[in-house]
């Protein structure tokens, strides 16, 4: 007679009474219970609705804010919020800074996909773009142009000159990816226009871009934008020491 093999155990974690708050507030969320701009429910009234104590409930809340699912007000009701592509990408604002900062080749991937992503980004622009929307541009270019000698202006300049031309799509998923990629490389940039003193340059090649913009011209828009990446990225590498490809 054969002897039944041994299974090996597998024990049931308990979760934390937290962990099973916050899944029950967020899909009060998820299922539309609670909307965007509606406050949450009272401590008391989570704590009567669901037998548990105030840390249970305080800790759940601190985990939806964390996520960006509710906005916590000292005194106030948390409220739910809208969530958008931009609060989306922000969640991993810290990660993605951690990750870039562990491995050169990871920054110098995101500089590419950066610059895939941007060449697409201007050719839909040269399609779409408005007189409205090249007007805004050059705004943003004379802004720079006012923030000479000043980096972290002229660098806040160049990051809306760059999310203006990815809204300019309609799709704000493309707007949100812009926005996070250049916060996510903010610190490298600065550090590149303070060590090399080329903003003339980049205010120059930006001009490039609108005027493409303005004729319609896809192909144009696109090469004028791979020059102005290309040409940066080279420059910081000249300046950091490195080899350029």
């Amino acid at each position: 007679m054969s002897q039944r093999t041994a299974q090996p155990a597998e024990p049931i974690v308990r979760r934390k009474l937290s962990d099973e708050i916050f899944d029950r507030l967020e899909r009060m969320i998820t299922s539309g219970e609670l909307k965007p701009g509606d406050e949450m429910p009272s401590e008391r009234e989570l704590m009567e609705r669901f037998g548990v104590g105030r840390p249970a409930i305080r800790e759940a809340m601190q985990s939806l804010a964390n996520m960006g699912l509710v906005a916590i007000s000292h005194g106030e009701r948390a409220k739910v919020l809208q969530l958008t592509a931009k609060s989306l990408f922000h969640q991993v604002d810290l990660t993605a800074k951690i990750f870039l900062s562990q491995s050169s080749d990871s920054l110098e991937n995101l500089k590419s996909a950066r610059i895939f992503f941007e060449r697409g980004m201007a050719r839909e622009a040269a399609l779409r773009a408005t007189r409205q929307d090249t007007a805004d541009l050059r705004d943003i270019i004379e802004t720079q142009r006012e923030s000479l000698g000043d980096a972290e202006a002229f660098i806040a300049a160049d990051m809306q000159f760059h999310i203006r031309i990815a809204q300019i799509s309609g799709n704000p998923i493309f707007a949100g990816v812009s926005e996070a990629m250049l916060a996510w490389l903010k610190a490298y940039h600065t550090d590149m226009l303070i060590w090399t003193g080329k903003e003339k340059f980049t205010l120059a090649e930006h001009e490039e871009i609108v005027d493409r913009l303005e004729a319609k011209d896809s192909a144009g828009a696109e090469a004028a934008m791979l020059k102005h990446l290309e040409r940066s990225r080279a420059l910081y590498k000249r300046e950091h020491g490195e080899l350029v490809s």
